[in-house]
């Protein structure tokens, strides 16, 4: 089923549709923002600094690090079915997009519950929400057929996770490592050299920075409800969309791409 749900053209295979589609995501994702959007991220992250308390950048620094130990070397999130094998990826993408319908649902109904306690329930909801996110890209792997027994898929989570709440500065050098994934499979650090080549503050303060309004909101008395619930949807939904495609363009070998195009243009 194709992301942006135009109609497949009489002749066209599933899989050449799906370049075409991924086509037009990769340029949307690497787009250079423009003015309004560089003078907004400015803007933006000067509220941010002022309306998100300190106490909350503590939990989300202290909730990624955890997060990505967990992911790393543990198993915690490992879904207990097997990959799944010998399936179209039209099939593949059926049910992502169930999966996807189901944990959006999931992370609403998270987002609500806790923006009905307030401000310490709302806090609560910042690492259940990374938690929720991280098992649905464990699951999305093993729709897609890749077994998140193996380190370096796990690895590669971690990746997709940053290149959906990154800045735009920053996409490009994240989605050239995930477009290059097959290649530099041998080349990785082993599993107990990973965590010390990470930035944690870096890491941490662009998810901070992704989330923004949507969940600073919810850290409002008499907003948290609605605000929780929405925040959460549309930011599982922001995952879902670039883990599907991240996993499409492994599938069918890459997006189609005018001469001259580059992750830097």
């Amino acid at each position: 089923m194709p992301l942006d749900h135009d109609p497949i053209q009489e002749g066209q295979t599933y899989e050449d549709y799906v370049r075409v589609d991924l086509d037009r995501w990769v340029r949307r994702l690497l787009k250079k923002p423009g003015l309004l959007e560089r003078t907004s991220k400015v803007f933006q992250t000067k509220v941010n600094e002022k309306l998100i308390p300190k106490k909350v950048q503590t939990v989300i620094t202290a909730t990624v690090k955890g997060l990505v130990k967990s992911v790393v070397y543990g198993l915690d999130f490992i879904p207990k079915s097997a990959p799944l094998d010998d399936i179209t990826l039209q099939e593949r993408d059926q049910l992502a997009n169930k999966l996807l319908l189901n944990y959006k649902k999931l992370a609403a109904a998270e987002g609500a519950g806790t923006g009905m306690g307030g401000f310490a329930l709302a806090m609560a909801d910042f690492p259940a929400l990374i938690a929720i996110k991280m098992r649905f890209l464990f699951k999305l792997a093993h729709v897609y057929g890749f077994s998140t027994q193996d380190y370096q898929e796990r690895l590669f989570l971690l990746y997709v996770f940053q290149l959906a709440f990154s800045s735009q500065e920053k996409r490009p050098d994240l989605f050239k490592v995930i477009l290059n994934w097959e290649k530099k499979l041998g080349s990785w650090p082993a599993e107990e050299g990973y965590l010390q080549q990470i930035d944690w503050e870096q890491f941490q303060q662009e998810y901070r920075d992704a989330i923004d309004f949507r969940k600073t909101l919810q850290l409002i008395p008499g907003l948290g409800t609605v605000v929780g619930a929405w925040a959460n949807y549309g930011l599982m939904d922001d995952l879902g969309i670039v883990g599907m495609n991240c996993y499409r363009l492994r599938i069918v070998g890459g997006a189609y791409f005018d001469k001259g195009h580059s992750t830097r243009d």
